[in-house]
């Protein structure tokens, strides 16, 4: 038995992404989606690109991590519970330039995410290596807690169009309305009172001096830094985007309160420029990672790769 044994397993598995959140050098939980794989010791397996090194850089300097399965989109379950999992995490400075190691995952990815395998086309490879050099995360669970989603609004198409009509007017200018007015609902990455970090998927309102939040009372969320995060996909983790929210958690007269500061979109807002200012950005950063460590760029293992692409692409 693991701790993960505590959960329903087979729902974890089913989930396509799950909200992930390391700790900030200034101590903010800093949450983004990703893909996961369970392994049979209990373990979960996350990578991250050398382009998005930033989480393997804060698990080595604090492992202590969280993760919410809460976005069931792509499962094929209705309304299925949320998982919470606290734990420690491991990032080693060893870059994966092939599958070996995480065949499972990467035969997962290709598999969920069909559009990733056109990376490895030869045309693509010279702006898309970054992709494959990955950084592997292992995070050991320490706490599992079961929620039920978020019941349904009586008619959620007109409640997000009320939002965004009436968000602006609400929030007088607050930082981040406009990325959260797109989004029912959004994931609250807060510190509890030992900074270890905490997730839970709440319905943010806008009010003059924040975005009021419900936190259920298993989520020990205390004040202090914290963010709000957004973030969608389809059926075939394609069409993504994901903003976050990073600001201070405080408690108002009617309850927790997150007050913004800033908005971070790594993957851009959604405009057709995005595509090349992201490509860039990665490049840029992949570089950066490489020279602060004096290493030459390293050979992406392509038919290694591949075989596995063809692979999920028989199931």
């Amino acid at each position: 038995m693991t701790v993960l044994d505590s959960a329903p397993l087979d729902v974890l598995d089913a989930y396509r992404t799950c909200e992930f959140a390391t700790l900030g050098r200034d101590g903010t939980p800093l949450a983004w989606p990703t893909a996961v794989w369970r392994r049979p010791d209990g373990t979960l397996l996350l990578s991250t690109s050398l382009a998005f090194a930033q989480k393997a850089l804060n698990i080595r300097r604090d492992p202590r991590v969280a993760l919410l399965f809460s976005d069931p989109t792509g499962s094929g379950r209705t309304a299925p519970p949320q998982i919470f999992v606290g734990g420690l995490a491991e990032c080693p400075d060893e870059i994966m330039t092939g599958p070996r190691g995480a065949e499972d995952y990467w035969r997962m990815l290709f598999e969920r995410q069909p559009h990733s395998r056109s990376y490895l086309l030869p045309p693509l490879r010279p702006l898309m290596d970054w992709y494959y050099l990955r950084l592997l995360i292992t995070v050991t669970p320490r706490q599992v807690v079961v929620r039920p989603q978020l019941p349904a609004s009586e008619s959620p198409a007109a409640t997000l169009a009320l939002a965004q009509a009436q968000a602006p007017a609400r929030a007088g200018g607050l930082v981040g309305a406009a990325q959260l007015a797109r989004f029912p609902t959004a994931v609250l990455a807060a510190r509890d009172a030992r900074g270890a970090p905490v997730l839970a998927r709440t319905r943010p309102r806008p009010t003059a001096g924040g975005f009021a939040v419900d936190v259920p009372a298993d989520c020990a969320a205390a004040p202090g830094p914290a963010a709000l995060l957004v973030h969608r996909h389809d059926e075939r983790l394609n069409h993504m985007h994901n903003a976050l929210v990073r600001g201070e958690l405080r408690e108002g007269d009617a309850g927790p309160v997150l007050v913004p500061a800033k908005v971070v979109e790594p993957m851009g807002s959604g405009r057709a420029a995005d595509a090349v200012s992201v490509l860039r950005a990665t490049r840029r950063a992949t570089d950066r990672y490489l020279s602060r460590r004096g290493l030459p760029r390293p050979r992406v293992r392509w038919q290694e790769f591949r075989s596995l692409a063809r692979d999920a692409r028989r199931t």
